[in-house]
């Protein structure tokens, strides 16, 4: 069993983890695509597109008799990710390096998976996740186009996958003159997939 994270908060800022510049699922978004996960202590949870591992390291903060995998493609991205689980010893974040959906072949089955990136794979991602997730699992998925939205719908209904649809859009106060005004971050989709609840 991978060792356990340490404890930490909920919704760092960004600039707790080391990332470049923009790369990064935001602390408000973070805090409601894990919500929406309804994670358990001992949750196996795939984080597909890791990035820096923001969400992993939180989820595993969460999960802490359980394990993330954190999937991430990009050299780059992979060594923010490393840094990010040294520095905040999230023992219980296995680090795959691949791109998915390749990636998952061989993984625990998980009862939670987020996918915050899909390397132009989303639908083969989907289809991958919806055969190897546990009977109550659930998925989230950060997108910021409308056409990746209209696409993980139509996977998602053609399977069956009962579908929920949230946008985040945060503004945050910064200063102007003395002043203080607001900036809005991009708006971010989080939608939520689970299996119907049969009668």
């Amino acid at each position: 069993r991978p060792k356990a994270a340490r404890p930490h908060p909920l919704g760092l800022p960004d600039d707790a983890y080391a990332h470049q510049r923009g790369l990064i699922t935001k602390a408000e978004v973070r805090v409601v695509s894990l919500s929406r996960l309804r994670l358990r202590q001992d949750s196996v949870v795939w984080d597909v597109g890791a990035g820096c591992g923001s969400v992993a390291i939180e989820a595993a903060g969460l999960a802490v008799n359980g394990a993330v995998y954190a999937m991430e493609r990009d050299g780059a991205q992979l060594s923010y990710l490393e840094r990010n689980k040294a520095a905040f010893g999230a023992g219980n974040v296995v680090v795959v390096a691949g791109a998915a959906p390749d990636a998952l072949a061989g993984l625990p089955a998980p009862n939670a998976v987020f996918i915050g990136g899909s390397g132009g794979q989303l639908e083969a991602i989907l289809t991958g996740v919806f055969r190897a997730l546990q009977p109550d699992g659930r998925v989230v998925v950060n997108l910021v186009s409308l056409e990746h939205v209209g696409e993980a719908l139509r996977v998602a209904r053609a399977a069956g996958w009962e579908t929920a649809v949230t946008q985040v859009a945060v503004s945050q106060g910064v200063d102007t003159a003395g002043l203080t005004r607001l900036a809005a971050q991009n708006p971010v989709f989080v939608m939520t997939l689970s299996r119907p609840v049969r009668s």
